[in-house]
Order: structure tokens, then C-alpha cells, then sequence
């Protein structure tokens, strides 16, 4: 081996990032993974809402309003604190047919820029608006007036937030594996 040839060679600790930025990453990526694990449990009482529905309106003609906004709610809230678990399995709609092209380096200068121009201005505003009216909802008391059970419509609106915070939390880590990319020509 020639000293030109040793010399190009990296250190495999080089290659790992530093523990400040691994551990970050670690500790967002596992929260996020562990609430999206946690919403999963909220199928099993969506799909029995729905079934108990199907059962009473059909074989004996006499549907459940309330089961109609109970799935609603529950649908509603899983969609919405599930989407930062969506972003960690990198679940999201991406238009890749020019992206799987590029270098990872390049990838991570496409996805860094659209996190800090795009993802997070426009979080940061649907933060914003959807706290004032989850808050609004909690201080009137506000409930549905779409069947009889009145549910409070305060924790759905408060899904919204948190569900955006979350998704924000992700995105740094996101943010942080696109520093890397970039850094170093590899994905974490």
C-alpha cells in the first residue's frame, strides 16, 4: 500500500457522529417511535366503534350517532399525533423520480433546505393557530352538537398542537440526519 492510499482512508470513528448529536437523535427518534407504537393501540377500539356501528344500524336498524364522532375523534387524533411517527419511517408523500438520483450529500442539501424553508415556517404557523383554538375550545367548554353524547371538542382540537409539536421534534432530528448527510455522504 502506498502512503497516498493510507493517507485517503478514514478513521472508523470519523464515521460515527459525534455522541452529542447521536444521543439527540437517538432520544427524539425513539419518542417518536415509541408514541407512534402507542397510537397503533387505537385501532383495536376504532374498529370495534365501527363494527358495534355496522352490527346496529344493519341487523337491527337502529344506528349509534355517538359511535360515528367517537371514531371520528379517535381517527382524527391518530392521524394527527401519527404523523411525526409517519416522518421518522419516512412515510410522507415524497415526489422522488429525480431524488433516488442524487447523492446522499445532495439528498441531504434538498431535504435540509425544504426542512428550514418549507416543514418548519409552515409548522411553526399551524402551531400557532391551531394552539389559540384548542385553547379557545378548552375555555368555553366547547362540546359537538352532532349527536346526543356532547363529546368536549377541546382534546380532538388539542391533538392538532401537540400532534404539530411532535411532528417538529421529528423534523429536527430529520434536520440533524441531513447536517450529517451532507457532512459526511452517509444517512444515519
Amino acid at each position: 500500500m502506498s502512503s497516498e492510499a493510507v493517507s485517503m482512508e478514514v478513521a472508523p470513528e470519523e464515521l460515527l457522529p459525534p455522541r452529542p448529536l447521536a444521543v439527540t437523535i437517538k432520544v427524539i427518534d425513539t419518542f417518536g417511535d415509541w408514541v407512534g407504537k402507542t397510537l397503533a393501540w387505537l385501532v383495536i377500539p376504532l374498529m370495534a366503534g365501527l363494527v358495534i356501528e355496522v352490527f346496529s344500524r344493519y341487523l337491527f336498524n337502529n344506528p349509534m350517532v355517538w359511535v360515528y364522532e367517537m371514531t371520528f375523534m379517535i381517527y382524527g387524533g391518530m392521524f394527527m399525533l401519527g404523523a411525526a411517527y409517519t416522518l421518522l419511517q419516512k412515510m410522507h408523500i415524497r415526489t422522488d423520480i429525480f431524488y433516488e438520483r442524487f447523492t446522499v450529500r445532495w439528498q441531504g442539501i434538498v431535504d435540509g433546505s425544504l426542512y428550514i424553508v418549507i416543514f418548519f415556517p409552515g409548522l411553526i404557523f399551524l402551531f400557532d393557530a391551531s394552539w389559540g383554538q384548542a385553547m379557545h375550545s378548552f375555555h368555553l367548554r366547547e362540546v359537538s352538537e352532532a349527536s346526543p353524547w356532547a363529546p368536549p371538542l377541546w382534546p380532538m382540537k388539542m391533538a392538532i398542537p401537540i400532534g404539530t409539536a411532535l411532528l417538529l421534534v421529528q423534523g429536527f432530528s430529520e434536520l440533524l440526519k441531513c447536517w450529517w448527510a451532507v457532512k459526511r455522504g452517509t444517512w444515519l
